[in-house]
């Protein structure tokens, strides 16, 4: 079956109602049911609870304080590296943007102002840049964190389609990470901007950021946006800046000539966090 027929229920079916269920289901804190569906989700996932800070499945009142639980102190030790891979996940593509254009799968592309929620003059910043797509599987710690120093400038929530993200999705459906709901996180330090973004994607129930908690729902259906004064958020490479609830997929971008990623990255390849990402372009 090829991929444009395989996620072709995915254009039928009720995806935000399905989105707005789970993240009610995963919320809810119903005793031995949600122990018992947390059991099934650790087995049925191979989830690693042995490097979680508490690794005790009955003690987590709801699912989503089991999906997002944090790590013991030393699980992720941050590598000597000028840039940091900021998940768990798998690569799903990376590398150079041609002009304006990000590599998503075979014969799809999307811009970058697309991404950005039709903002122009902030695409500019990224034109031949550089572009890192991160996917996030079920059984993956499911915090993101920062894979450089930055400064927050400004945040800007995009309404849109909740398809799936697996790598399926992302070879069938157009423009997949420029389509879903999405929250653009833009950053500078001294060498330039650069921006995460947290792309939402079926019953993922919510995205939160630490320095505003969360963020969706509401899902006012118009793009809202935050600005910040310099120095009112700052982060340090590695810390914490936010967190799905359910799986889905951070995009990266950089300016040109601004990050050499690591050779030995390669679409496919499992990635942890803290581990080395790239280097300064000389």
């Amino acid at each position: 079956m090829s991929d444009r027929l395989a996620v072709l229920p995915q254009y039928l079916i009720p995806k935000q109602a399905l989105t707005v269920l789970a993240g009610k289901l995963a919320g809810a804190r119903a005793g031995g049911l949600t122990t018992g569906v947390i059991r099934w989700f650790v087995g049925r996932y191979g989830v690693n609870m042995a490097e979680a800070a508490n690794p005790d499945i009955a003690s987590y009142p709801s699912f989503n304080e089991f999906f997002t639980r944090p790590l013991k102190p030393g699980a992720r030790p941050l590598a000597d590296a000028d840039y940091l891979c900021p998940v768990d996940g798998a690569i799903s593509q990376f590398g150079r943007i041609q002009r304006d254009q990000i590599f998503q799968a075979k014969g799809h592309s999307y811009s970058t102002t697309a991404l950005l929620g039709g903002d122009r003059d902030l695409a500019l910043w990224f034109h031949d840049g550089e572009f890192a797509t991160l996917y996030l599987s079920p059984r993956d710690y499911h915090r993101i964190h920062m894979p450089c120093d930055g400064r927050l400038t400004r945040m800007i929530y995009i309404p849109g389609a909740l398809f799936s993200v697996n790598p399926t999705t992302a070879r069938g459906v157009p423009g997949l990470f420029a389509r879903n709901e999405r929250v653009v996180c833009v950053f500078e330090n001294d060498d330039g901007p650069f921006v995460l973004i947290l792309v939402g994607a079926t019953i993922v129930g919510s995205m939160a950021t630490v320095w505003h908690g969360q963020i969706n729902p509401p899902r006012p259906g118009k793009i809202k946006e935050w600005d910040y004064a310099p120095g009112q958020v700052q982060l340090k490479k590695g810390e914490e800046m936010g967190r799905f609830l359910l799986g889905s997929t951070v995009v990266m971008l950089f300016p040109k000539s601004r990050l050499v990623f690591t050779p030995d990255w390669a679409p496919a390849r499992p990635l942890r966090m803290g581990e080395a990402m790239g280097t300064q372009a000389r």
